[in-house]
């Protein structure tokens, strides 16, 4: 039997694109990571302090020992930046659920008896379920909804 092929394998480059930029392969990953001011280990980048009473800690002269020095702060401050900034929301609504709101609108206007009696209420909603449908389509769509309003009492000026 021959010896079976070694599965290669290949270093990955970090996710981040802050890190990515300033890893140095020729380095290890802690090298790296200790150059960034990043911690490889959490456990050992804030140890549990054991048997000291909360009160009873030893006062240290400025540094700590074997605390290295930080070659590469903009990697650092960078993501601290970026994690700072808000989140964008990317929620919106269904596109069946857009159409059955407008469909509605259009046809029964602020009649929600008479919406919750259409053909094409499928799922049965009741008059409250429909109301809220529809406010919430006017919270994520507040200008379309608008356009929307203006066009339909256009449209029922020009049929008169």
């Amino acid at each position: 039997r021959g010896r079976r092929a070694q599965p290669v394998s290949r270093r990955l480059s970090p996710r981040s694109s802050h890190i990515r930029h300033a890893w140095d392969a020729t380095k290890s990953v802690a090298q790296n990571l200790a150059e960034m001011g990043l911690a490889e280990d959490p456990n050992k980048a804030v140890p549990i302090a054991k048997g000291k009473p909360l009160g009873m800690e030893i006062e240290s002269d400025g540094q700590e020992q074997g605390k290295k020095t930080v070659r590469k702060p903009y990697v650092l401050n960078e993501m601290e930046y970026e994690a700072s900034l808000p989140e964008k929301k990317s929620n919106t609504l269904s596109r069946d659920l857009i159409d059955y709101v407008r469909y509605m609108i259009q046809n029964h206007g602020e009649n929600y008896k008479e919406m919750a009696r259409d053909e094409k209420n499928y799922y049965q909603d009741t008059p409250k379920q429909i109301k809220r449908k529809i406010n919430v389509y006017k919270n994520f769509y507040p200008e379309e909804y608008k356009d929307f309003v203006t066009l339909l009492k256009q449209e029922k000026m020009d049929v008169q």
